[in-house]
């Protein structure tokens, strides 16, 4: 595989001689003179994404997997639990998500392009620490929080002892999160595909050994799952941390060269165009744990089926987020170059994969929806019946919103690379919250469509966002969103 080497000094002139016929192996090469090649650079950088995407969902899922075994209390606490320090990291990375379109911009830009990458990486980890005081004291009250949320008070606390010690691994995540992000807008993506698979491993193995005590290792039970997900997050952290190093490309930027240096209006802007990330993935994020609890007032068959089909739903996002993610970095690239052009290009190779890609994941779950079922229940056990029967209704809704879910994914993607986020952020909540969450309470209750009609609600959320975002991006020149 060949690289292209960063030509920092390079002129404008000498980016406009190089052909498309140079393969786009590396995020940094220069801009594509066709949406061809274009999606092939969109592609190179995306599929390694894709797929740590879909390995960091296992990595996630470990934790409740071991657990089960247990019991049913602890296997509920580390539900909770894991839903909560979920929600709260992501979030967390959602914030200082904002490097990856500054690096970018800063690639496209070239002009001290090493000095600039460091400072924002620098920044965003000085971000990274100082998010994680408030998640730190959140998670140290989760017992508590839990009681006022109405849940069962023996769960609770064994909640609250999981939440105690895996609060630890909130600085190792989110630091990671950062590296990640680096890696990636660096040309390194396959980095971040084989550091999620290491992670995989660690958490199985960790588990195994502090769970249940093998080896000789002490049976620890729901606290050593939680000690598990600290070593796997330091794990990924020191890994991150050692390829910056040490990669050939990535060493020459000294990431971690005058750490101690403050640079506040590089915080301010990661700050500016992250917050409304993170608001931005809350909203999305609580409009499923939203519809859970609609279904909940409904029966446990329909939290059931939720569950399954959600799961399903869940795994085929992955994808076009992954798209999403390299879709920022090849926008946030020609923004930084002031290239009309190429931006349009890159937009439309992004929306072209993704809208593409989950065509053929809607198509797949449309016409099997009951053997996608039967990866997670025994679809011929006479007990499972109403929920598989259930479940086959939900994905027929989820096969059709497959289309708007990627088509809003990307379309916050390509608007990142803009750093256009604050708008994108109120067409979230707007969206998700008054056309998803309003019409799955009309056409669930309202209407008595049940657990069809709180689906329904959700398409029509996603709908309404991925329309907004799509109009935005159409419009970007007329709203002022390009580079002069």
């Amino acid at each position: 595989m060949r690289v292209l080497h960063f030509p920092f000094r390079a002129e404008r002139s000498n980016r406009a001689v190089m052909s498309s016929s140079i393969p786009s192996t590396a995020v940094t090469a220069p801009a594509p003179a066709t949406l061809k090649a274009e999606l092939r650079a969109l592609a190179w950088l995306a599929g390694p994404l894709v797929g740590a995407n879909l390995l960091q969902m296992a990595v996630s899922a470990v934790d409740v997997i071991f657990v089960a075994r247990l019991g049913t209390v602890e296997l509920a606490a580390a539900t909770l639990g894991v839903f909560l320090f979920n929600i709260l990291l992501y979030s967390l990375i959602g914030l200082t998500s904002a490097a990856a379109p500054i690096i970018a911009a800063e690639l496209g830009r070239r002009a001290h392009a090493v000095r600039e990458v460091r400072r924002s990486f620098r920044m965003a980890l000085w971000v990274a620490a100082a998010g994680s005081v408030p998640v730190i004291l959140i998670l140290a009250h989760g017992e508590t929080l839990l009681l006022l949320a109405g849940q069962n008070p023996e769960v609770a606390d064994r909640a609250g002892a999981f939440l105690d010690i895996i609060l630890f691994a909130v600085v190792p995540g989110v630091a990671a999160g950062v590296m990640r992000t680096t890696a990636a807008a660096l040309g390194r993506p396959f980095w971040v595909f084989g550091v999620t698979a290491v992670a995989l491993g660690v958490a199985v193995l960790t588990n195994w050994l502090l769970v249940f005590g093998n080896w000789g290792f002490p049976a620890l039970g729901l606290e050593g799952s939680a000690l598990a997900s600290v070593i796997t997050m330091t794990a990924m952290m020191l890994a991150y941390a050692l390829i910056l190093v040490t990669d050939r490309r990535l060493r020459r930027f000294r990431l971690f060269g005058r750490w101690w240096r403050t640079e506040w209006s590089r915080f301010r802007d990661i700050i500016r165009i992250g917050t409304p990330i993170m608001f931005t993935w809350f909203f999305e994020g609580a409009l499923f744990g939203g519809a859970a609890v609609l279904m909940g007032l409904i029966g446990v068959a329909e939290v059931a089926a939720h569950a399954v089909a959600l799961n399903i739903a869940a795994v085929a996002f992955q994808i076009p987020f992954g798209i999403a993610q390299a879709a920022t970095i090849r926008v946030g690239m020609a923004y930084g170059a002031a290239d009309h052009a190429w931006i349009a290009r890159a937009g439309r190779a992004a929306l072209f994969l993704g809208i593409g890609v989950m065509a053929v994941t809607a198509t797949a779950i449309w016409l099997s929806p009951r053997l996608l079922i039967s990866a997670y229940i025994d679809v011929n056990a006479p007990e499972n019946a109403r929920v598989v029967a259930l479940a086959m209704q939900y994905l027929v809704l989820a096969a059709i919103f497959q289309l708007v879910d990627g088509a809003q994914a990307v379309g916050a993607g390509i608007l990142r690379g803009l750093q256009d986020t604050r708008v994108p952020m109120v067409i979230a909540g707007l969206g998700y919250w008054i056309g998803g969450f309003g019409t799955a309470i009309a056409l669930g209750f309202g209407l008595g469509w049940q657990g069809v009609g709180i689906w329904t609600g959700l398409a029509v959320g996603l709908l309404c966002v991925s329309v907004l975002l799509l109009w935005r991006w159409h419009w970007r020149a007329r709203l002022g969103m390009l580079p002069d």
